[in-house]
């Protein structure tokens, strides 16, 4: 419809957002991404007719009282202007195409727009980087090596659960049921779930809590809960160049699923919504490829 502007919808979206129960950080975020799109778009419509090209700096004076109706060929435009600059990469193109897809089937569903504009856009091509964990062996050395008791059962903590950075210094002592083995975590968007933990590190949890029933499990600062800055330094420290918390969360997920071969179940236990997520681990086993090879090509088998 004629005057609806992204000033006025993008409030609305943001408020939709809340209900739905999404962080600040990716409301605030989704926000930013429509705000460039319509700055971007003011321009185009406000621009002298001679004027060919668009600066990433004019969009500093650019205005949001823009219409939300766009089509196809605005937003390739507007994708082409990003790829011009070095900073945004596909992955980051994928993300902002992921937000306005978001937003068009919010404006679509309200009857704001006559139709989604993103479902003639095609998303760029990423190409495959081969997934770096560690094997279980190589996890169990680096805890073994870390001499601060605090440090090592956070390494080991995330390991032994697969839980994100975030979720890992949002667990409250009181999350953890000692005789069920569980623990309770905050995922993506404030949804709960429950992941398990082995005896033995549940074991070394009890001994660092030293009696306390409530409280962060790591702290820091004034007793407040740990920053997931700390947890990188804490990285960053011990363990070899690369490997980062989400590379052991990783390696949790490969290792849970090329013993299990259950998907579904590393879905769940990762806080994934979709499997297709999880997929990526289905291509991490190269001991199933090694096994399935020596069994079955002509040169490698014996029997042939």
């Amino acid at each position: 419809m004629e005057g609806d502007y992204f000033s006025e919808w993008l409030t609305r979206y943001a408020h939709y957002l809340r209900m739905r129960n999404y962080s600040p950080r990716t409301i605030t975020s989704y926000e930013e991404s429509i705000r460039r799109f319509a700055r971007y778009l003011w321009l185009r419509r406000n621009a002298h007719p001679g004027r060919l090209v668009i600066y990433e700096k004019d969009l500093a004076a650019a205005r949001t009282d823009t219409d939300v109706e766009a089509t196809p060929a605005l937003i390739i435009d507007y994708l082409a202007f990003l790829s011009s600059m070095r900073t945004y990469k596909p992955a980051t193109l994928h993300r902002v195409i992921s937000t306005l897809s978001s937003f068009y089937r919010y404006l679509y569903v309200q009857g704001i727009v006559s139709a989604n504009p993103m479902a003639a856009v095609d998303r760029p091509r990423i190409k495959e980087k081969e997934l770096v964990c560690l094997k279980h062996s190589q996890v169990t050395r680096l805890i073994d090596s870390i001499p601060d008791q605090r440090d090592r059962l956070i390494v080991r903590t995330i390991y032994a659960t697969g839980v994100r950075v975030s979720e890992l210094c949002g667990i409250d002592i009181a999350d953890i049921d000692f005789e069920d083995h569980t623990i309770r975590v905050r995922g993506k968007g404030g949804k709960i779930r429950t992941v398990f933990i082995d005896r033995d590190t549940l074991a070394e949890i009890k001994e660092f809590v030293n009696g306390r029933f409530s409280g962060p499990l790591f702290a820091g600062q004034q007793g407040h809960a740990i920053a997931p800055r700390t947890v990188q330094y804490i990285f960053s420290k011990y363990a070899p160049e690369g490997i980062t918390p989400h590379k052991i969360r990783h390696s949790y997920a490969s290792e849970l699923y090329r013993r299990s071969r259950n998907l579904r179940v590393v879905q769940e236990n990762l806080g994934h919504t979709s499997i297709n997520t999880t997929e990526i681990y289905l291509h991490t086993d190269i001991d199933e490829r090694k096994e399935v090879y020596h069994r079955f090509f002509p040169l490698a088998n014996d029997k042939k």
